[in-house]
């Protein structure tokens, strides 16, 4: 008999465009689990309404037990981690996984979840009873904080720009590598994967004798996105942490920002990080895929 997978979950807490019979907007739990492209087709999603009068710790515990039980029958072990993207949830979001025994990490590394949202945002909630059309006032966003340089161990001796067509990513799960970050290849708009020979854009950071430190401490971030911000290179990580990677030239700042545009376009965002010993190297000391999905 073979063992109970266990799989990472993504979780997402929060209120939605449907206005319940007291006049309050319904708030729904959405829990799915995280591709893992070494265990193709393995897919976990648990879904239920709560009431703006129930929105507590209390009922976000009596749900997971709900949603670790429809997993055990479903074949599926405890999460391995249970990622939280919301930075305003994140304090209910552990008090009701704690007492669980579930790993929490606060992380915006939760691409599966915000697909389905917005899914869900074009294909159910309007077809519901309540649905708010129309423009609603978007959430207050909180100040984005200034991009912090890397600490000096974690920069590497030197990076360079990189990129794979898209098809190459696709057996990424065979290469040599230590700590790693896989995803699913994105789909097109109707179902189809996107132009194979699409140019997915990456940095590949060289360090002859730190590159599996620099690749663990990279590991423990949870990298989600490269991107442009005027001349700057950031990466954003975990739920609010923003790193500079580097300051560039006028010419390949602008360069690098059309070159992350076409990738949204043409490779659903994909983009990776590479850290590896030297250019020779024929493996990796760790290798993330990310992707650059606009939050919901």
């Amino acid at each position: 008999m073979s063992e109970p997978l266990s799989l990472d979950w993504e979780l997402d807490y929060y209120s939605r465009p449907i206005q319940a019979a007291d006049g309050k907007k319904r708030w729904e739990l959405l829990i799915c689990s995280s591709p893992d492209p070494e265990r193709p087709g393995a897919d976990f999603r648990f879904a239920r309404n709560c009431p703006a009068t129930s929105v507590n710790s209390i009922w976000l515990r009596e749900a997971l037990e709900a949603a670790l039980a429809a997993a055990a029958a479903e074949g599926f072990a405890p999460p391995r981690r249970l990622r939280c993207w919301r930075a305003s949830m994140r304090t209910m979001v552990q008090r009701a996984a704690e007492g669980l025994g579930l790993d929490l990490v606060p992380s915006r590394r939760t691409y599966a979840l915000i697909e389905w949202l917005h899914q869900r945002e074009r294909e159910v909630y309007p077809a519901e009873e309540g649905y708010l059309a129309g423009p609603l006032a978007p959430p207050s966003r909180p100040i984005r904080p200034v991009p912090v340089p890397l600490p000096e161990f974690a920069r590497g001796d030197r990076w360079a720009w990189a990129t794979l067509p898209l098809d190459s990513l696709a057996a990424a799960r065979e290469w040599d590598r230590g700590f790693s970050g896989l995803v699913p290849l994105p789909l097109g708009p109707e179902g189809q994967p996107p132009d194979g020979d699409a140019a997915v854009p990456g940095i590949r950071l060289f360090s002859p004798s730190r590159a599996l430190a620099i690749a663990g401490w990279l590991a423990g971030l949870e990298p989600v996105r490269l991107g442009l911000e005027g001349r700057q290179l950031v990466l954003e990580a975990g739920l609010e942490d923003r790193w500079l990677l580097s300051s560039l030239p006028a010419g390949e700042a602008e360069a690098a920002a059309q070159a992350f545009d076409r990738c949204r376009r043409q490779a659903g965002g994909l983009q990776f990080i590479a850290v590896q010993a030297s250019e020779q190297e024929p493996g990796f000391a760790g290798f993330w895929m990310l992707r650059d999905l606009p939050d919901p």
